[in-house]
């Protein structure tokens, strides 16, 4: 996924006496998420472009195999790319509900610093450890 510095973002510069998720701060982080969401389909689109453009028949038995190949890891990497999207979109949807920026389990502030780093997290560090934990005891 591009980096903020990619989408030409600059992180957000809070203000003195500032209220968490205050109107700018929403703002900030809908603009990213929606600079995000608008290079992931940008990619994607130029995947199926790709592909399509590369379906040529080739003769070789070993080539086709190795062009399916790097089809087949494309088309794994854009599946990752659209889970990214389904939870921007939710992201999106939780700054439309007021919810944005706070622990989905815990209702604390996720903070800004996070945020920047992970304009999708829908947890804090805390709940966010004890799930991978949780997870990782679960799925070994």
């Amino acid at each position: 996924m591009p980096a903020d510095d990619d989408l030409g973002a600059a992180p957000y510069q809070e203000r003195p006496g500032e209220d968490y998720m205050s109107p700018a701060q929403q703002d900030h982080f809908r603009r990213l998420l929606l600079q995000q969401k608008q290079v992931l389909l940008e990619e994607m689109g130029q995947t199926v472009y790709d592909l399509q453009d590369e379906e040529a028949s080739l003769p070789d038995g070993s080539d086709r195999a190795a062009q399916e190949e790097e089809f087949n890891m494309e088309l794994r990497a854009r599946e990752g790319e659209r889970k990214l999207i389904k939870e921007i979109e939710d992201a999106l949807q939780s700054l439309d509900q007021g919810h944005y920026g706070f622990c989905d389990s815990c209702k604390v502030e996720i903070g800004l610093r996070r945020l920047e780093a992970k304009p999708t997290a829908n947890q804090c560090t805390d709940c966010s450890g004890v799930y991978e934990i949780i997870e990782g005891q679960m799925w070994g």
